[in-house]
């Protein structure tokens, strides 16, 4: 089989139709449910396929960093625990980002210490 150039490779892509391009990037965040991924300084290149666009990113130097889960709970359900379970505010709301919002659980949790 035969090498393509990359000359000859660019000119077979024109005539399909398809478009690619590089582009100066100096960092790419790829952000998932639970973790976020940061590469620096990689190359990318933007292909264009039928008004689609499609990157590429190579290279880098990569980290990853976990999330924080936080859930929004709301103030009425923090001082229905802090009550029930005669803990301060501060303790009820730790109690309810730990079991998810669910208001028995954290009045038990409490209730156990």
């Amino acid at each position: 089989m035969r090498r393509v150039s990359p000359r000859e490779a660019r000119r077979m892509m024109q005539r399909m139709g398809l478009n690619m391009s590089p582009i100066e990037v100096h960092e790419v965040i790829l952000k998932m449910k639970e973790k976020e991924i940061t590469i620096k300084d990689p190359e990318v290149a933007v292909l264009e396929v039928q008004g689609q666009k499609i990157f590429q990113v190579v290279g880098g130097e990569i980290t990853e960093k976990a999330l924080e889960r936080r859930i929004a709970v709301p103030e009425e359900d923090i001082q229905l625990v802090a009550q029930q379970a005669k803990v301060s505010l501060e303790q009820a709301r730790v109690a309810l980002e730990q079991t998810n919002g669910d208001l028995a659980q954290a009045i038990l949790l409490l209730s156990q210490k």
